[in-house]
């Protein structure tokens, strides 16, 4: 079985956070990990504040995200999901960044998982996409 992990799980693999044993359980789990490659450009950002507050190291942060596709089954070009999450976005009236993710898990027919509760709430509202709460 697959799963689709955004960028709020994958962060907690890396930096200590709350949720991050949780986040840590997914990672362990059986089920192969799938992400659009956005991923990497908001883990890289999210990073970049770690190290700019002090609680990741500069060069940590860098191999992270170098490291970082070695842990998903399959990082998804944005192309292919690009229109589907144009009209997620606009029926949530949420951010399209996130909806690439929703957008994944729907053509791929799998459920996601997030640490972001205001993802989680409007995604609710969608019918056929499964989002978990990490």
């Amino acid at each position: 079985m697959s799963l689709i992990v955004d960028a709020s799980v994958a962060l907690k693999w890396f930096a200590e956070e709350i949720g991050s044993d949780k986040a840590e359980a997914v990672l362990a789990s059986p089920e192969d990990l799938h992400a659009p490659d956005l991923l990497l450009a908001e883990l890289g950002n999210a990073l970049r504040k770690k190290v700019r507050s002090g609680v990741v190291k500069r060069q940590q942060a860098l191999e992270v995200l170098q490291n970082a596709p070695r842990y998903f089954v399959q990082l998804h070009p944005l192309p292919g999901l690009a229109l589907r999450a144009a009209e997620i976005a606009l029926e949530l009236q949420h951010p399209i960044y996130d909806c690439f993710y929703l957008a994944l898990a729907e053509r791929e027919r799998c459920a996601m998982v997030t640490a972001d509760e205001r993802l989680l709430r409007k995604a609710g509202t969608l019918k056929g996409i499964e989002v978990r709460q990490l």
